[in-house]
């Protein structure tokens, strides 16, 4: 993921940010692969809310393993994408959803209970790295160090190149520049995008 280029994600052949039918996107797992082949992706993450689900069943070269943990940081209410995690891995087990509710519902979302360090550190002996998702719609007093107290705990990267759709064009404290402005500012981290697609049909 290192190798990815800003070019990589605006060209929009690679988008690491997708939800399917395991959560509370709509589209088919298998399908958004296939769609995804067609219409000639370099590289996809699904990244379904709490669950990794479809990539126990489905595999694919184009495809890497994620997911996107809801959790609590202090008082902001944050997103963490998981990216090249072993889904089979145990240490994974007590954060993942135990109910298609909490892999779904945004109010049952809203009262996670994992605790960031130890999800960070199971992220990373699953074999996988830890990335913060639309940091612009975080309500943080300060957003440079809300990402300097995760990098603590091992943060890997920040979600870049993302469009903001959805409500989250009107819920952002931030604009993508100075989320660009902090990303840059520390070169160890990872810079990751994607467009959060929940529809029908990926194209």
């Amino acid at each position: 993921m290192r190798n990815l280029t800003e070019e990589d994600y605006k060209s929009g052949r690679v988008d690491l940010h997708i939800h399917s039918n395991y959560s509370d996107g709509k589209a088919d797992f298998k399908e958004i692969i296939d769609n995804a082949k067609k219409s000639g992706y370099k590289l996809i993450a699904i990244t379904d809310h709490n669950t990794v689900e479809g990539h126990k069943k489905y595999q694919d070269d184009i495809l890497i393993t994620g997911a996107e943990f809801d959790c609590w940081f202090g008082y902001v209410f944050i997103h963490l994408l998981a990216y090249g995690i072993d889904v089979n891995h145990p240490s994974l087990s007590p954060f993942l959803a135990r109910s298609k509710a909490e892999t779904e519902g945004d109010i049952i979302r809203l009262f996670a209970r994992r605790n960031v360090p130890k999800l960070i550190k199971a992220i990373h002996e699953a074999g996988g790295i830890a990335v913060l998702a639309h940091p612009a719609c975080y309500w943080a007093l300060s957003l440079d160090r809300l990402v300097r107290n995760l990098m603590k705990y091992g943060l890997d990267g920040i979600e870049v190149y993302y469009p903001y759709p959805r409500f989250r064009k009107i819920v952002k404290f931030r604009s993508a520049k100075d989320v660009k402005r902090i990303a840059d500012k520390y070169p160890s981290l990872i810079q990751t995008g994607g467009t959060d697609f929940h529809g029908e049909s990926f194209k």
